[in-house]
């Protein structure tokens, strides 16, 4: 239990009161609250640093989702106008991404002292239930997730943005198509300071890179580890390295090989097998170099010669069955 815990994003010195910047919802005599052109209409999540909200924009009627995050919470003097800016320019560099496997960015702000980002309303929900025994999904749909995840970072990288932050939370499946789309590309960038009011940051330690951990300057070959990382819980059920705290896991991370993922599964193909070693190998230069390399392999390993492709006229299922849950994770 306490390493799964340790899979969630994990914040060193935040206070439980921090309100995140709520917005006042559904109260008597108090109209809708606006977000630049957008109406919020409802809360559909909480994180550490803000809250998402389904919006909509009425002069195209589009739904959207709202992530805010309450900078001036978490910064102050000369610090909240580094992170403001960072936040203006991480937003646009997001925004530029276009890949059906991207989740898509329409608009950036800052209004009531909440930064926002308006984008594409999902339907569906994230890989995190398909992590937990009995939730597992077979390993054709673990494949065809795979590779778009490594097409959707592929696109990114070749564009110089590094997500930093892959995990299950951070994917969305609509179960209908089998369809995945990457979220939250340069949040991670846009809240990454050492110097926050309510404490620093760090990510989600269980699918971080070494070089990561360390606070090193990584590249796209991070998301390749975070993704090997995050495939391996998807295929068995368990993290690949664990630790009773941080202090532990980082250690096992810097020092310890991820075992072989058929100890668990041993109906794996070695080919998989030797791909998630490779993915989670210590050095950025021991792992596949691209996106694009990683689903090639999956390509071959699932028998499909198309790039990209997956069939749309199966849906996703699991042993305990899906639910279809709008919105974005926070």
């Amino acid at each position: 239990m306490r390493a799964r815990e340790m899979a969630q994003t994990v914040v060193l010195g935040a206070s439980a009161a921090h309100p995140g910047g709520t917005l006042v919802l559904d109260r008597p005599g108090v109209e809708q609250p606006m977000l630049g052109r957008y109406r919020v209409e409802k809360e559909l999540g909480k994180g550490a640093m803000g809250v998402v909200y389904q919006g909509r924009d009425p002069t195209i009627g589009r739904t959207v989702a709202i992530k805010t995050l309450a900078l001036s919470n978490e910064f102050e003097g000369a610090e909240l106008v580094e992170a403001r800016s960072r936040f203006f320019r991480e937003a646009e560099t997001a925004g530029r991404l276009q890949h059906p496997n991207i989740v898509t960015i329409f608009d950036a702000g800052e209004e009531h002292d909440l930064a926002y980002i308006a984008m594409e309303f999902l339907h569906g929900h994230d890989l995190l239930q398909h992590t937990r025994p009995g939730q597992l999904l077979p390993l054709p749909q673990v494949l065809r997730i795979g590779e778009q995840v490594a097409l959707a970072l592929d696109h990114a990288h070749r564009q110089n943005v590094v997500h930093r932050d892959i995990k299950p939370a951070n994917v969305m499946l609509d179960p209908a198509t089998g369809q995945v789309k990457v979220t939250d590309f340069g949040i991670a960038r846009i809240t990454d300071s050492s110097r926050t009011k309510t404490g620093v940051v760090l990510g989600t330690p269980s699918f971080m890179a070494p070089e990561q951990l360390a606070g090193q300057r990584v590249d796209g070959r991070a998301d390749l580890y975070a993704l090997g990382a995050m495939l391996f819980q998807m295929l068995t059920g368990e993290l690949p390295l664990k630790g009773d705290n941080l202090s532990a896991l980082m250690y096992q991370i810097a020092n310890t090989d991820p075992p072989d993922v058929r100890s668990l599964r041993a109906d794996l193909p070695a080919e998989l097998a030797d791909l998630l070693r490779r993915l989670m190998a210590k050095r950025p230069d021991a792992r596949p170099a691209t996106g694009a390399e990683v689903a090639a392999v999956i390509r071959r390993l699932a028998g499909d010669p198309h790039p990209g492709a997956f069939d749309t006229t199966l849906p996703l299922r699991s042993s305990a069955g899906d639910r279809s849950i709008p919105g974005m994770p926070v």
